[in-house]
């Protein structure tokens, strides 16, 4: 399974600026939901009292001009205009209004539990209004209610039985509760509700279309940023690391990369161009003094084996293959070791000493045809980048 460090810049950015996308989004939705919830239940609250207020003036208006016309045509009693004046109102809009009282003659206007609730709270304390989200059964509603109290106009009807007029009393015998009102006490309400998934019907949709338009604009904005970083880091990274490869397989220093700026990845790669000159400048030092000591040893009068720690013979000149009496080819890669009769003590020996510089020693050497050859020898140390490196220099003792 492959490790989130081992993944790619690019996938990185834009798995994480996805994450972050979702983040946003997710929290700007639900900011916005509530946003928007918090606006229509202002709403409704507004629309509903204005239901209600226009329906309370025009029963007090109604009750305030309206004399003895009621007496011929019913329409005109103000808790009847105010009625229909409701349902014309509404009637195009999902609201719902009706007038309810604890007094009520018509069945219709008969107070509900919530309704009978908040009108028993109107008459202990006197509010204004009052409006909730109430749940019945399976559905939720939203509710409002704006008491209706009495006026001295309504007395006109329904203060003593004695003052009533006759249509009034007709209806209503002595006794009856719709008698004997006081000026200011609450006689009902204007209750006004309307379904929640109604109020809310264009909640959802507005917020699909805002999280729509806004996931939009972060796509683009993530895209935009892309690439942008693709081009300005993602590239020259990827671009760098694909040259540093290049040069530890292959050993060119010599290809450079472009430098587009001076921002921290322009000297970045600034830094590496210069290395690679440096490198390049070394490494033929390296090849020149290389070719030198190997001219050098060519001419030498003595065989010279160029060695390192564990014995690899690594450069060898012409004294050397008649010495050994094998081909150069055949001595480069064997260990030095193998060919000396006492090689095994000379290789404990520079394995143990840390700070070897130099050693004169009698050796025999082994030849290819078995014969063994007595030679001065003398090793001396040098160190490089790597591993310690020993130059041996043998000459044959003359027999006496």
């Amino acid at each position: 399974m492959t490790r989130l460090t081992d993944l790619p810049i690019r996938t990185k950015f834009f798995g994480l600026m996805s994450l972050l996308l979702v983040a946003v989004l997710l929290a700007t939705g639900i900011f916005t939901y509530q946003r928007q919830k918090s606006f229509i239940i202002r709403f409704a609250v507004d629309n509903a009292r204005s239901f209600a207020t226009q329906l309370i003036e025009t029963r007090e208006y109604m009750s305030s001009v309206v004399k003895g016309e009621p007496e011929q045509n019913y329409n005109l009693v103000p808790q009847v205009v105010a009625t229909q004046v409701a349902k014309r109102v509404t009637q195009n809009s999902k609201f719902y209004v009706r007038q309810v009282s604890l007094r009520y003659r018509n069945p219709e206007n008969r107070p509900d539990a919530y309704e009978t609730a908040q009108l028993q709270n109107f008459i202990r304390n006197p509010t204004a209004e009052v409006y909730d989200i109430v749940r019945t059964g399976d559905t939720s509603s939203f509710r409002y209610l704006q008491p209706m109290r009495a006026t001295i106009s309504c007395l006109g009807c329904h203060g003593s039985y004695e003052s009533a007029p006759d249509f009034v009393k007709k209806r209503f015998p002595p006794g009856h509760y719709s008698y004997d009102y006081k000026v200011g006490e609450v006689i009902g309400a204007v209750s006004v509700s309307i379904p929640v998934k109604d109020l809310y019907a264009e909640l959802g949709a507005n917020l699909k279309l805002d999280l729509l338009s806004r996931g939009i604009v972060f796509l683009i904005v993530i895209i935009v940023m892309g690439a942008i970083m693709s081009r300005e880091i993602v590239h020259p990274v990827k671009m760098l690391s694909e040259r540093i490869v290049q040069v530890t397989k292959t050993g060119n220093f010599e290809e450079k990369l472009p430098q587009r700026g001076h921002d921290e990845i322009g000297v970045l790669i600034g830094a590496f161009n210069d290395m690679m000159d440096e490198l390049s400048r070394r490494t033929l030092q390296s090849r020149e003094a290389d070719e030198r000591y190997r001219r050098f040893i060519e001419v030498a009068a003595s065989a010279v084996i160029t060695f390192l720690q564990d014995g690899k013979i690594v450069i060898a000149n012409q004294k050397a293959e008649s010495l050994f009496g094998r081909p150069r080819q055949a001595l480069l890669g064997e260990s030095i070791f193998s060919f000396l009769e006492e090689g095994d003590a000379l290789q404990e020996k520079l394995a143990q000493q840390e700070e070897f510089k130099e050693e004169t020693s009698r050796q025999r050497v082994r030849r290819a045809d078995g014969t063994l050859t007595e030679v001065e020898m003398v090793v001396s140390a040098s160190t490089t980048d790597r591993e310690p490196m020993f130059t041996a220099i043998l000459r044959e003792r003359s027999r006496g």
